[in-house]
């Protein structure tokens, strides 16, 4: 999907999950996902990212691979984060799990806890699918990762 030069703020209302769900481009990368009650009044509600999330809302299988992003995060976090591009639509893993696919030790306290940081500070839910990971911190609202979840077909 190219979005080369979007920049803003876009933001739509969707019944689904009963929440915005608002999306920041700088350049044509999407630097953040997240979901307010409420749009900004500032916001533009017409994008074709939104119209895919509207999409895979209502079934559509998307995993959201091509689109781009503009990550500013630690390295190590930046390596977890990427790691849950490679979860399958439809599928969960473990923290552990999760862990080994980042190239961490899941035995090791600092690893782990690198992992969660990086899940609590996912600043792109839905792209970067925290939802997929079970028993697990989540930047993701429980109830937005429930509607999620649902959607893909993964129990709650």
């Amino acid at each position: 999907m190219s979005m080369s030069g979007t920049s803003g703020v876009f933001a739509r209302e969707f019944d689904e999950i009963g929440r915005t769900v608002q999306v920041g481009f700088a350049g044509g990368r999407v630097i953040s996902v997240s979901f307010p009650a409420d749009p900004p009044a500032d916001a533009e509600t017409d994008h074709e990212l939104l119209d895919r999330i509207d999409a895979y809302l209502n079934g559509e299988r998307d995993e959201f691979h091509e689109v781009a992003l503009g990550l500013t995060v630690p390295t190590e976090q930046r390596e977890v984060l990427e790691s849950l591009r490679s979860v399958p639509y439809g599928e969960d893993v473990s923290v552990s799990r999760l862990a080994r696919l980042a190239g961490f030790d899941p035995d090791d306290a600092d690893d782990l806890e690198i992992v969660t940081d990086a899940l609590t500070d996912n600043p792109i839910p839905v792209l970067l699918p925290d939802h997929r990971v079970g028993g697990g911190p989540h930047a993701t609202p429980s109830d937005v990762r429930s509607a999620f979840r649902r959607v893909e077909g993964l129990s709650q």
